[in-house]
């Protein structure tokens, strides 16, 4: 009798043998219960280390706890949305979780954000209340925001009172043109008055698996940003998933900070995860090259999280051969392809494993991801986390399985899969098929269960990690007198992965370059939107029915 193979099209992890089942065994738990529940077990160790200045469990605790209180005197309640519209700064954490200690909802922003990209979100998610900085690249963005939407205040911070003493001074006295003056105006708030209480705050019932800690906004299939809906218990189990993989689990815990907190990899690999670990997190406002190697031979960071561009960006910079990365063990690499040249090179280099991982908006957090120590497949996003069951269905028609042996949609079901799209139920009859979660990426799975992206059913664009949605960066093409049509697809790019290319055609009679369009398109872009060619055309490819055609215009790029 032949040994019947395993169905490839179906496939959960098998490696993790609890003795309960998933379900019980990531018993529902809280944000803010899972980070007392560390601050109780590691209260004198290091939470964060900012720029050389520590801040200790216990200490960040008392922080959050006088964010909470300060948040119930200004009227918040269980429910309402606060924003963070924050570099990666303590403020972040504090915030964070203080927020979510009186049953708030969590609101993410981009730094990047233009004024109407920031608009535009808070008038959609309701938020009511922002953190931010008073850094020139924040507040003037927020304070109009402020003064055109529905917001109702703004809470600024100062990255002064966060930095060592020392720091603060050279700060304040060589960079004091970075920050911007706080208008005076009765809805703002400094960020010291709010904790200037004593954080005696009332800590609501908090049910985890059903209340909504964080609202993440994301692409979707569409190209509309989304505000994923991830509850207590979503944030909560997918921390444990994560350290669940980890087999360094009773050694030195000591993560790199540098992907942004506002991007939900980082708030599940870096934040959540150490906290539940009760690790430190070693945090820089914003990625930068020189100051990560810095910091990883100063801090003997163990572990970092980051994206291809990051870990090419570490390889090319002069520093990295006298870098000390003997304490490094393990980089998790995910947002955008890893090619195996970059993860050779990387290895070979550091001496760490640089591992490819997966995960998007909608599973709030990590999906799968190569093993640590065990067999790495290049090209692959590995295995399923624990607690995660992956499934491939036909790429026409959702409610059938994939072929046998073909390709298939990449679906999947687990603890970490969010509650919904936000005021959008029309969407998640789309986006759900019979409890699973689909992903729009077309995948095979072999026979040791390790995934393969091998196309993408979503137009949106992976720079970097971030990701870049075509429609926003051509309706402002549309702006240009002189566009009739315009399409933008991503193409390949050594150091990000992706990068957005336009195509144009132009209306009779008018005349425009490629590169004057391109010198008038980027500055009214986010960095990562802005395109690296603009490619003036007299048609452009269409349907049959007479749309433009994306496709097809992917094609000839390829081609």
């Amino acid at each position: 009798m032949t040994e019947k193979k395993p169905d490839q099209r179906v496939i959960w992890n098998t490696r993790y043998n609890h003795p309960t089942p998933w379900d019980q065994y990531y018993a529902p738990l809280s944000m803010p219960g899972m980070f007392f529940a560390s601050a109780g077990r590691r209260g004198d160790a290091n939470l964060l280390d900012f720029m050389g200045r520590k801040y200790s469990y216990a200490q960040m605790a008392a922080e959050i706890v006088r964010v909470a209180k300060g948040l119930q005197d200004m009227g918040v309640r269980k429910g309402d949305r606060i924003g963070l519209f924050l570099p990666n700064v303590p403020h972040y954490v504090s915030a964070y979780y203080g927020a979510m200690a009186v049953g708030a909802t969590l609101v993410n922003f981009s730094p990047l954000y233009t004024v109407d990209e920031l608009n535009h979100q808070i008038e959609d998610s309701g938020t009511k209340i922002l953190f931010t900085l008073s850094a020139k690249a924040l507040l003037p963005t927020a304070y109009q925001v402020l003064q055109q939407s529905s917001l109702e205040h703004l809470i600024v911070g100062s990255i002064t009172e966060a930095l060592p003493a020392g720091k603060a001074l050279l700060y304040s006295l060589f960079r004091r043109n970075e920050s911007s003056a706080i208008p005076d105006d009765d809805r703002i708030t400094a960020f010291a008055d709010l904790v200037r209480n004593d954080g005696n705050y009332k800590a609501p019932k908090i049910r985890a698996d059903r209340d909504i800690a964080l609202l993440q906004y994301t692409g979707g299939t569409t190209g509309t940003p989304k505000g994923a809906m991830c509850t207590h218990q979503n944030l909560t189990a997918n921390a444990r998933q994560i350290n669940d993989i980890d087999p360094f689990i009773d050694e030195v815990d000591r993560v790199m900070g540098v992907l942004p907190f506002f991007h939900v990899f980082a708030n599940s690999a870096v934040l959540n995860r150490t906290v539940q670990r009760g690790g430190e997190i070693v945090m820089l406002p914003r990625f930068d090259a020189k100051q990560t190697l810095a910091a990883i031979t100063r801090a003997k960071i163990t572990a970092m999280p980051g994206v291809p561009t990051m870990y090419q960006a570490l390889l090319d910079h002069p520093d990295t051969d006298k870098t000390d990365f003997s304490s490094l063990k393990v980089c998790v690499s995910g947002g955008a392809p890893l090619s195996m040249e970059l993860k050779n090179r990387f290895e070979e280099k550091t001496g760490a494993k640089l591992v490819e991982g997966y995960g998007l908006t909608e599973s709030c957090g990590v999906v799968s991801a190569n093993p640590y120590m065990a067999l790495n497949k290049p090209g692959t996003i590995g295995q399923p986390v624990p607690g995660t069951i992956v499934k491939l269905v036909d790429k026409g028609d959702p409610a059938k399985p994939a072929p046998e042996g073909q390709p298939g949609e990449l679906i999947f079901s687990g603890p970490q899969v969010m509650q919904g799209y936000w005021n959008l139920p029309e969407e998640d009859k789309q986006v759900f098929v019979d409890g699973f979660l689909r992903t729009g990426d077309v995948a095979t799975i072999d026979e040791d269960g390790y995934i393969k992206i091998v196309d993408r059913l979503k137009d949106m664009i992976a720079v970097g990690g971030f990701k870049v949605f075509p429609s926003q960066v051509e309706e402002v093409l549309y702006k240009h007198e002189a566009v009739k049509e315009a399409l933008v697809i991503g193409v390949p790019d050594d150091y990000r992965g992706e990068s957005p290319k336009a195509y144009v055609a132009l209306y009779p009679e008018t005349m425009a370059t490629g590169d004057q369009i391109m010198e008038w398109l980027n500055p009214q872009l986010g960095k990562h939107e802005r395109v690296v060619d603009v490619v003036v055309r007299d048609s452009l490819p269409k349907t049959m029915i007479g749309k433009l055609d994306r496709k097809a215009l992917r094609i000839e790029e390829l081609d």
